[in-house]
Order: structure tokens, then sequence, then C-alpha cells
């Protein structure tokens, strides 16, 4: 298939999450969307923020607890979070975690 129709990632290759800090790889991009890997270690976070536009953010390994405004959530392999533009957010993970992140513009 041409590339220029189809694009084909396999996930599992594309981050690993590290011993300590967190590592992002941008996956896909056009006009309308943004796909971003994200591997956490264990004990890392990114702290409160919001995003200009909605986002997806769908766990594929480990465990890590989301914050959404004053709600905290448990998140792990298979957690799928949508929020609109503007949700204040942060994450952090408990084991090493593995994320994809969805920004919508």
């Amino acid at each position: 298939m041409p590339t220029d129709q189809a694009q084909v990632v396999n996930l599992s290759e594309v981050v690993s999450p590290p011993v300590d800090g967190i590592i992002s790889r941008t996956v896909f991009q056009d006009d309308r969307l943004k796909a971003v890997m994200f591997g956490f270690g264990a004990g890392q976070e990114l702290s409160e923020h919001t995003a200009a536009k909605p986002v997806v953010i769908h766990f594929l390994s480990g465990e890590a607890s989301v914050t959404l405004g004053s709600q905290t959530v448990a998140a792990m392999s298979g957690t799928w979070i949508h929020m609109a533009a503007g949700q204040v957010h942060g994450i952090t993970a408990k084991t090493p975690t593995v994320m994809l992140l969805l920004l919508f513009k």
C-alpha cells in the first residue's frame, strides 16, 4: 500500500519505559492529528497542565494515576481517556508505563 494512503506502526516497538525519566516519540502527524508515544519510568510524572485541543490518552502497559481536574483515576493497560480542550490533567507512573497520546487539531 502506498505510504501516502496508510501508515502502519507497531506501537510496541516505538518506546520502552526508561529506568528513570520520560521519553516521547512522535509516530504520526498531519493537519488533523498528532500521535505521540510516551514511556515513563516508575515514579515519573507529568505535572498538571492543559491541552489547547481535545486529546485521547491510551495506556498500553504499566500502571499510572491520572488527575482530571479534582478527580484521580487509576490507569492500566487498556485504559482510554478522552479529554476536552482545556481539561486540566496530570499523570504519575506507578510502574514503568507506556502511553499513546492522540492530539486532535
